[in-house]
């Protein structure tokens, strides 16, 4: 059996943006499945918000995921049989907001984004950075304690992950939620408030050339 965490140890306060680096295999993304309890570890614990998720029975932590933890991806994972405004109010049907706050909402978090006048249009009509801005208001629209971000600016041009990275941090900040960054963009990383290196199963704090 090949083990990709040993031992790995952190603690990130609340409203605190983390990059986690590390080389390809590491296991970055492991980690973040971890944390969000979508994987279970063999053994440790994870504790959010001073709530431990690996105490909790599989139905339990669904739903804790569904009410605490927001999630953006590399390549977005919108669905493309909903209008933005669906994709980005899903996750609140999903924990019983009634239709129409979960529209209220909604439409506030694409404004958030700057996307409120694209809320009909079908996803296949964005770009790839709009895409990614939905995928953010969808990660955000419910306040959830912690959001994880699995390489969100990596299939973004320049320009683009230059304006989603700023709103990002913004909006995670201002909703205080804790945020865990995996990238291999040294420049990104640095934007945030600490670098954790991934490295022999263990989290490295790295500290900033002077």
């Amino acid at each position: 059996m090949h083990s990709v965490l040993r031992g790995a140890d952190a603690t990130v306060p609340a409203g605190q943006a983390v990059a986690i680096t590390g080389r390809s295999g590491s296991g970055k993304s492991t980690l973040l499945n971890i944390v969000s309890g979508i994987e279970r570890a063999d053994a440790g614990v994870v504790e959010v918000d001073g709530r431990n998720i690996t105490a909790l029975a599989e139905p339990a932590l669904t739903l804790w995921r569904r009410a605490h933890v927001g999630f953006v991806y590399q390549f977005f994972n919108l669905v493309p049989t909903l209008d933005v405004l669906e994709n980005v109010r899903l996750v609140l049907e999903l924990n019983g907001v009634g239709n129409a706050e979960a529209r209220r909402r909604g439409l506030a978090a694409l404004a958030d984004v700057g996307l409120r006048d694209r809320a009909g249009s079908a996803v296949d009509q964005l770009s790839g950075g709009e895409q990614q801005r939905v995928a953010i208001a969808r990660a955000l629209v419910h306040r959830p304690t912690l959001l994880l971000a699995d390489e969100p600016t990596g299939n973004l041009d320049q320009e683009s992950a230059a304006l989603v990275l700023p709103l990002l941090l913004s909006l995670a900040r201002s909703g205080g939620a804790m945020l865990l960054v995996v990238t291999h963009d040294a420049q990104l990383a640095w934007r945030l408030d600490r670098v954790l290196e991934l490295r022999d199963g263990r989290l490295w704090e790295v500290a900033q050339s002077p």
